[in-house]
This record gives structure tokens, C-alpha cells and sequence, in this order.
């Protein structure tokens, strides 16, 4: 069995308008918060709400909403550049998986010796960082609790792995009342974006006693908001979510996500196209490559996520799992194939060999090439 680090640093607190505490705990880091919020929350005045909560507080803050649909790591050198003329204590990041790292990268960079661009070619900050409270308004980010966090180059595009100083993520606050709404297919593929992640950190290299009953409560969650009822109350599916959310981050943080995470954080960077969407389209194949390398752990699966396998052999009970995974999808009518995306299959290979390369993809339990990140994609297309 691998070793395992548990890191209980960041002080996590969720719960209905647990946001209101936030004023209180920012004090003891210092007085002046850099406030980095995606653009979006603004429509339901949710960014408002959280400036309220610093002004009754007494704290200054300085706000950073420049976060563009198709941000990279330039957007939190600017925001480093920013926090560190006005001498802020820490930076707050509000909003989804693109504003956390936003805001995570910005917190390194404002205390660091290095440049963006050194960060992103592999040097690496030990200590010195702002500190960093998390205000997640979704659910599905694997690196939440990590000491890793996702960059995309602005040089090229493609998506990096950039080690987090210790002591960096000081708390999270996940507060139902600040979630970002979700309409369409993005609920749904949010779901199933989450499964991903959940299902290859079970089946990882990397996974451990530990990781394992975080995940298998995480996969029944899921399970259970697949098959919830139209008519269920939306706090019950929105309070399952940021459990089921919190509990794939706390295992993929003791483990590791796989190379369907990778490709779809990859392909998020390289063309725009939500990871979300992205992951759901890669998960049958992903689910297929694991059934064959942990047919044991994908049986089990099967049995988290509601079916009977009593009676059944490890084969047949792990191939149910894809079917779930297929059945759900329909019924969703969510994305399918990449090329819905409109994507040029002869410019993947460079970004399959990319996605490859992240240092996680090396616990997947089947040995990666860039071939095989390749076929993925095609098989995805």
C-alpha cells in the first residue's frame, strides 16, 4: 500500500450563509483582502453580497473581476501585480474552477522570487505565498485541497501542473446560498465531470484506505443526484453536491485523477470548450479503460451507484458500470462525441501528449503513452 499524506491545514466550513463568517476569519489574516470574483456572479448579486459581508467587517478590499472566458495564468499575474502594489494580506478567490485558480496562482505569484513564466517551466515556491481562502461557487475541482494547481500557459495554450507552497489555502467556504447557477446540460455534466475524477482517483495507483471511503461516499452521492426526482427540493441536490464535491477533492487529494481529468482540463485550455462538458463526453471510454485495469474496484462501483451484483462475477458486475454511465447521459441528453465541439482531430496529438505529461497521469493503473491518450480522444470523437 503507498504511503499516505493527509494535510488537515485548511479550515473548511459549509453550511447555508456560512459566508457571513468569512469577515471574522479574514481579520486574523490582516486588514486588506484582494478579492478576486468571476464576472458572472455579479447577475445575481452574489459578489455584492460578499464585499457586505468584508465592509461590516471593517476590511478594505480591493476587487479583481478581469477574469475572461478564456483566461490563462496571464490573468493572475496581473492580479499578483495588483495585490502587491496595494500591499494586500491575502487574496480571496470567488467563483468557479477557473476563478479558484485565478486566485490560487495570484497568491503565489504576489509573495514569490519567480516570474509567471519560471512558475509555469517548473520552478517551484517552497514557502513564500498570501494567503488563500477559497469561496467555490461549483463543485467539481478535484485540486481543491491539492498541493497542485491547474494553469493554462499563455503561451501556448497548454494546460501545466504548478506545485502550491504549504500553507497556501488557509479555509474554504462552501455556502449553498452562493452557488452559481447551472441551467441546461450544465448540471448534469457537472455531475458527471465530478464521477470522473471521483472514479479514476479510486482506481488510481496512488489510492489508499483513506482515499477510498472519501470516494465510494463521494460515487454514491453522484449516483444518488443522477436518479434524484425533478421535484426533489433544489437544496437537497444542491447540499448532496457540495458534500459529494468536497469528498472527491478530500480523496483525489490523497490519490490522483487520471488521464480523462487531464485531457479534459487540456482540452478546456487549448479550445474554450467547458471541462465539464469535455469530461462527460471522455467518460464511457474512461470507465472502459478502468473496468479493464480494476475490474475488482469497478465491480464495486456498480454496487455503490444502486445495482444488484449479487450473483454476478467481477466482469459482469463492472461492466454494468459503463451502462449506468451511458444510461444516465441519455436521459440527460448531454454531449456525446468531441466533434459536437467542432474540434480539428489532427491538432489533438500535441495536446494529447501534454495532458500525458501532468505529473498525476503517472498513477493512472494502466500505463499511459501518448498513444493512448491519443486513442482516447479518438474514440471520444
Amino acid at each position: 500500500m503507498p504511503d499516505t499524506t493527509l494535510r488537515l491545514d485548511p479550515e473548511i466550513i459549509i453550511g447555508q450563509d456560512t459566508v457571513n463568517r468569512l469577515g471574522s476569519f479574514c481579520s486574523n489574516l490582516g486588514r486588506k483582502v484582494f478579492l478576486i470574483a468571476e464576472p458572472g456572479l455579479y447577475e445575481h448579486k452574489l459578489i455584492e453580497r460578499v464585499l457586505k459581508v468584508f465592509e461590516d467587517a471593517g476590511l478594505e478590499v480591493i476587487l479583481f473581476d478581469e477574469i475572461p472566458t478564456q483566461a490563462t495564468a496571464e490573468a493572475a499575474d496581473n492580479a499578483a501585480f495588483l495585490a502587491r502594489g496595494a500591499r494586500c494580506d491575502m487574496v480571496v478567490g470567488f467563483g468557479s474552477i477557473k476563478a479558484q485558480y485565478t486566485a490560487r496562482l495570484a497568491a503565489i505569484i504576489a509573495a514569490s522570487q519567480f516570474r509567471l513564466f519560471e512558475l509555469l517551466d517548473g520552478m517551484r515556491e517552497e514557502n513564500a505565498c498570501l494567503p488563500y481562502v477559497a469561496i467555490p461557487s461549483t463543485w467539481e475541482d478535484p485540486f481543491l485541497l491539492s498541493d497542485f494547481l491547474v494553469a493554462i500557459d499563455p503561451r501556448d495554450r497548454f494546460t501545466k501542473l504548478i506545485k502550491c507552497p504549504r500553507r497556501l489555502c488557509h479555509a474554504v467556504i462552501l455556502d449553498s446560498s452562493l452557488a452559481e447557477p447551472l441551467s441546461g446540460t450544465s448540471a448534469p455534466t457537472a455531475v458527471f465531470d465530478s464521477l470522473c475524477s471521483s472514479l479514476e482517483a479510486y482506481c488510481s495507483t496512488k489510492s489508499s484506505l483513506l482515499s477510498d471511503a472519501f470516494l465510494e461516499q463521494a460515487i454514491s452521492l453522484y449516483a444518488g443526484i443522477m436518479l434524484s426526482n425533478p421535484e426533489q427540493p433544489v437544496s437537497d441536490t444542491l447540499n448532496a453536491s457540495i458534500y459529494a464535491g468536497l469528498l472527491m477533492s478530500m480523496g483525489a487529494s490523497a490519490s490522483a485523477p487520471g488521464i480523462g481529468t487531464a485531457l479534459a482540463y487540456a482540452l478546456n485550455g487549448k479550445f474554450s470548450i467547458t471541462k465539464s462538458w469535455c469530461s462527460t463526453v471522455l467518460l464511457p471510454y474512461v470507465i472502459e479503460k478502468l473496468i479493464a485495469s480494476r475490474p475488482e474496484k469497478m465491480a464495486k462501483v456498480a454496487s455503490l451507484m444502486g445495482e444488484i451484483v449479487e450473483g454476478r462475477s467481477v466482469s459482469e458486475s463492472a461492466n454494468m458500470t459503463v451502462d449506468i454511465v451511458r444510461r444516465h447521459m441519455g436521459n440527460f441528453q448531454v454531449p456525446a462525441r468531441l466533434k459536437d465541439f467542432n474540434l480539428p482531430l489532427d491538432r489533438l496529438l500535441p495536446l494529447a501528449e501534454a495532458a500525458r505529461n501532468l505529473e498525476f497521469v503517472s498513477f493512472s493503473p494502466w500505463t499511459v503513452a501518448s498513444e493512448d491518450a491519443y486513442d482516447l480522444l479518438k474514440q471520444a470523437f
